[in-house]
């Protein structure tokens, strides 16, 4: 059977158990202006095929390592005609002045967009067998992403511009197209969101890449994840484990309240997890000092209860993230943001891997130089101490 045959469509990619999905960053320094090498990513795709993983989500195309990714890929496959590896490539869309001294003009795209759409195409048509999914846009509606978000109807204009590509044959009619956005951006919270252009967008896109952080909520809208009275009598584990169901439960509902808004406009609309995550330390608002919802138990309860649920449920869930990236914030190397991956910088893979360094699948792999180990030197007590219970109601 040739490669082309085998070959699988967004539609048949998405949803499909088979295809479990990842968000990726191979950045390795404190900054993006150091890409990470052909043969560096070649080495983290091994990784995560090892992983089961065969669909990943990128961000910006105007790095090289967009590029690069896609040659990797490409590599690997003419080294290994077993090898399966898709790509959901992220446009970046701002508005005029974001990132800049100046003050952000939300109502005015900025002139950068255009540049990022029209490579997005020229990557996705040079690499037709790997990219399978166009998102415009990542968090790029959502009113708290203030330095740079934009009106829907700045999506909507280059979503629809991407299916007419697809209409003109300038783009393969089987690529999706899609815009990777807050549950709350596609209608699942306040109603301020619910605009025509946003009932046009719906209509527009292939399917709904919604993001659902129960872990960021911790802080912004603690009641979930607190300990109320009635649980007194359980330990600080079962605690924890207590409020990891109640996360779950919060995901679960921003899912469902996503679906019941899109629904009514779109009703077949399909609508997957294009981003969920739970950050293994932070020395802020999710810390010690803060929800205390940061540690790898957490974690890894987080990523074994969403993988179980979506996969039932017929979701695809592109995790974040694969590898933690130490230029989210650069300035703080105990930030959260660093540390949403499931491996370190340095290879080790956290407690929601264990098993599978157990079970010896990353024998013969390396990141850097480095085997692929536990982290904690595999000392179960020793990672235990790092839990705590959340915090106490009232």
């Amino acid at each position: 059977m040739n490669a082309k045959s085998t070959e699988k469509t967004a539609k048949e990619l998405l949803g499909n158990p088979n295809y479990q999905a990842i968000c990726y960053g191979g950045y390795r320094k404190n900054t993006r202006a150091i890409e990470p090498t052909i043969a560096e990513i070649k080495e983290d795709l091994k990784i995560l095929a090892a992983l089961k993983i065969k669909v990943v989500r990128t961000y910006n195309v105007h790095f090289k390592e967009a590029a690069n990714l896609l040659e990797a890929i490409t590599q690997l496959k003419k080294e290994d005609g077993n090898f399966e590896m898709y790509v959901m490539l992220g446009a970046w869309i701002d508005c005029k002045n974001a990132w800049t001294n100046l003050e952000p003009n939300h109502f005015e795209e900025s002139e950068r967009n255009a540049i990022e759409i029209a490579e997005a195409v020229r990557l996705a048509n040079k690499h037709p067998e790997i990219v399978k999914i166009i998102a415009v846009g990542n968090e790029a509606m959502v009113n708290w992403a203030t330095s740079y978000y934009v009106q829907p109807s700045v999506i909507l204009k280059w979503v629809n511009h991407l299916q007419n590509l697809k209409k003109q044959n300038k783009l393969s009619k089987d690529i999706w197209i899609t815009s990777s956005d807050d549950f709350a951006s596609w209608g699942g919270g306040d109603a301020s969101y619910h605009t025509k252009d946003l009932e046009d967008l719906i209509k527009s896109v292939d399917y709904v890449s919604m993001h659902t952080y129960p872990y960021h909520n911790t802080h912004y809208n603690p009641e979930f994840w607190q300990s109320s009275n009635n649980e007194n009598h359980l330990n600080e584990i079962q605690k924890v484990e207590s409020a990891m169901a109640r996360a779950q439960q919060f995901a679960e509902k921003q899912y469902k309240d996503v679906k019941a808004y899109v629904h009514k406009i779109s009703p077949n609309k399909p609508i997957h997890i294009g981003e969920t995550g739970w950050a293994s330390s932070s020395d802020g608002h999710y810390g010690v000092h803060g929800s205390k919802a940061s540690d790898e138990y957490k974690q890894a309860l987080y990523y074994q209860s969403m993988r179980a649920w979506t996969a039932k449920e017929g979701i695809s869930c592109f995790f974040f993230e694969a590898f933690d990236e130490p230029w989210k914030d650069s300035h703080n190397k105990n930030g959260s943001e660093n540390h949403f991956g499931i491996f370190t910088v340095d290879g080790k893979a956290k407690f929601a891997l264990w098993n599978l360094v157990d079970e010896k699948i990353f024998s013969n792999l390396k990141r850097d130089g480095n085997k692929i180990e536990k982290t904690y030197s595999g000392d179960k007590q020793l990672l235990m101490k790092s839990v705590l219970a959340p915090p106490k109601k009232g």
